[in-house]
């Protein structure tokens, strides 16, 4: 049974039987990201990557859609399944899936209506355009059922089913990885080719959920009678969704930001070199999603339950596993960026430069893990204000504006300085959040007994 799973006493045992296959999963689906670059860099050249920097705000701003519902129905499903409310638990997440097919459609129609514009917003100079706008027309007739696969694998993560959620992941990710070389090379689509895998890898990892959580194995049992709009249900999963929206939305803005920055101050190549490295830092920090996934559920039962001490002893757990991952990838991504640039492209220049925004970039990043950890804290425990003021923390509160005032004074440098700045900024505020929230609860619990 779904509470027998989350109401496991061994809180690190259960940390990592929820984390490590969240954790494969993710390093899974940021693979194919990796791989579309390889694959893209390859076979078609610089410019195209740079396609790939440019529409990965607009990936990025669908997925935040999908991180959004998805976050806020998991928080609000793992809570009511603590609580043992079964049927609010369902409807809840028949409402995700209507809230899914209604952005996807509004997405699709203003992305086809006005691809150029955006595209030049986000960036595109004229060498990059063509490739950019081959990619995103393929990318956004597939809107919704991307929103559906993020959503639906969090929703998964709610009722314990890491397993089920990590396979999902890497069905889509070795389909993507099998379609990439022959749609690109055999079919000679270039970049037609690596944004049709994904989306035939999208669609084929969405059946696979859906068939599972309308399934009796599923403690949610999606019905149709739980496709019916709850205003309150609504409310609540996008007032704990909004802070992940945000901080997705603040990546999609900051990328946006770099992408013109790059191109104002180094050309179209440096478009490429950070579009390239953003995919590689998006692989690495996927660990650290995963063990914070993981603390989703874990958090959200105990707290639905009433067990406080449980909710900070497995935030402190994950937290130092977050921080050691992040700190190891650090290490490693600052001792041979040269072989990992290489991998990634053949061209000397993109390489060169690519090397030197790796060595700037990842300096604080073995605070990542902490800060990552203690927003999601938030995001399980139903506490929307500390959870959108620490998710978009990184992003929106400091990372934003030092892109907007550093480039000013240091121009490429001032751009790349910003990164490690804002990752110290945002731990530090979520340490005293943390560091309150923690005072707070031992009080409780005292007072209690």
């Amino acid at each position: 049974m779904q509470e027998h799973k989350l109401a496991g006493t061994n809180i690190q045992k259960l940390l990592f039987k929820l984390s490590i296959p969240a954790t494969i999963g993710m390093l899974t689906m940021a693979l194919y990201n990796v791989v579309d670059t390889i694959f893209v860099g390859r076979g078609v050249g610089p410019m195209a990557i740079g396609g790939l920097a440019v529409v990965f705000p607009i990936q990025i701003f669908i997925m935040a859609i999908g991180q959004m519902m998805g976050m806020g129905g998991a928080s609000l499903i793992s809570r009511s399944i603590g609580a043992g409310d079964l049927s609010k638990a369902s409807r809840a997440y028949g409402n995700v899936l209507l809230s899914n097919i209604f952005w996807g459609i509004l997405i699709t129609t203003a992305g086809l209506i006005f691809t150029d514009p955006i595209l030049n917003l986000f960036g595109a100079t004229a060498e990059i355009m063509p490739h950019a706008r081959a990619y995103m027309r393929i990318i956004i007739l597939n809107a919704a059922v991307s929103m559906f696969q993020m959503s639906s694998n969090n929703i998964l993560r709610s009722e314990g089913r890491a397993k089920t959620a990590m396979g999902s992941m890497l069905i889509a990710a070795i389909t993507n990885i099998i379609l990439d070389p022959i749609f690109i090379f055999s079919f000679d689509m270039g970049i037609k080719g690596a944004a049709l895998a994904t989306v035939i890898a999208q669609i084929t990892t969405s059946i696979y959920i859906f068939f599972f959580l309308t399934s009796k194995k599923s403690t949610i049992q999606l019905r149709l009678k739980h496709l019916k709009l709850d205003w309150n249900l609504l409310k609540e999963i996008y007032a704990i969704g909004i802070s992940a929206f945000f901080r997705s939305v603040g990546q999609s803005i900051l990328v946006i930001i770099v992408n013109n920055g790059l191109g104002k101050y180094g050309g179209s190549i440096y478009i490429a070199a950070f579009g390239a490295v953003n995919r590689l830092i998006s692989f690495a920090i996927m660990p650290i999603i995963g063990i914070a996934q993981g603390l989703q559920p874990i958090v959200g039962y105990n707290f639905g339950a009433k067990r406080y001490m449980n909710t900070v002893k497995s935030f402190r757990y994950a937290a130092t596993y977050a921080t050691i991952f992040s700190t190891f990838a650090c290490v490693l991504l600052l001792s041979i960026p040269h072989h990992i640039m290489h991998i990634l492209s053949t061209d000397p220049k993109l390489v060169e430069i690519g090397i030197h925004i790796i060595k700037t970039i990842v300096i604080a990043f073995p605070v990542v893990g902490f800060q990552i950890n203690g927003a999601m804290f938030y995001q399980a425990t139903g506490q929307a204000l500390p959870a959108f003021i620490l998710t978009t923390s990184r992003q929106i509160l400091f990372l934003i504006p030092l892109l907007l005032i550093l480039p000013n004074f240091y121009q490429i440098e001032g751009i790349l300085i910003a990164f490690p700045l804002a990752d110290l900024f945002a731990a530090t505020l979520t340490f005293f959040f943390i560091l309150r929230e923690i005072k707070q609860i031992k009080q409780y619990c005292q007072v209690e007994t």
